[in-house]
């Protein structure tokens, strides 16, 4: 029996989902099984998405976080993220953004409200956005002109789709491997 522990045990992290909220099986969710200390995000509506409402979310969910805390977004979440570092005023440890959608892309959810422009001046903190080349919600070039305009690292996950449930990754323990190394770097 190993004693070794996942490296991610002492980490504090706040899971930012996209539209829909994260179900039972996307890799967001399986984490926070796996890291019970780990929390989520609420907002009201899942479904139907507005920035500023979504802003008082994060907002609220991070005045509860102990700093500096690490955001795990995905899809919308990446976008709220990029809004809400705009306006944060406490010390973040790091972000790993995966799968940023683009509004101006024809799959972009048309429920979404105030998240049609992106913001594009470097994070306050290290950040790693990750894509995949399949992704129907945004390209890998989309992908990576978010990353030159926040100041990311990037990282082209491969064909997954949108990197979520119907991914079939399950704890996609690349995606643990991804978030292990920008720790190691922050």
């Amino acid at each position: 029996m190993s004693l070794h522990k996942p490296t991610l045990d002492g980490v504090v992290a706040l899971m930012v989902p996209g539209i829909g909220d994260s179900g039972p099986g996307h890799w967001q969710t399986l984490w926070m099984q796996r890291f019970h200390h780990w929390k989520r995000v609420q907002q009201r509506d899942w479904d139907h998405p507005v920035l500023e409402e979504w802003l008082r979310g994060l907002d609220a969910a991070m005045a509860e976080q102990p700093h500096p805390s690490v955001l795990i977004a995905h899809s919308m979440g990446c976008l709220l993220v990029a809004h809400w570092a705009k306006r944060a005023s406490v010390p973040m440890r790091a972000a790993l953004l995966v799968a940023p959608p683009d509004p101006q892309g024809p799959a972009f959810p048309p429920a979404a409200r105030g998240f049609e422009t992106v913001p594009s001046g470097r994070l306050p903190f290290p950040s790693l956005v990750v894509a995949s080349h399949n992704d129907p919600f945004g390209s890998v070039d989309y992908a990576k002109r978010c990353a030159a305009h926040w100041g990311s690292a990037f990282v082209e996950a491969g064909a997954i789709g949108h990197i979520n449930a119907e991914s079939g990754l399950g704890e996609w323990p690349a995606g643990r491997a991804l978030l292990d190394r920008l720790l190691k770097s922050s």
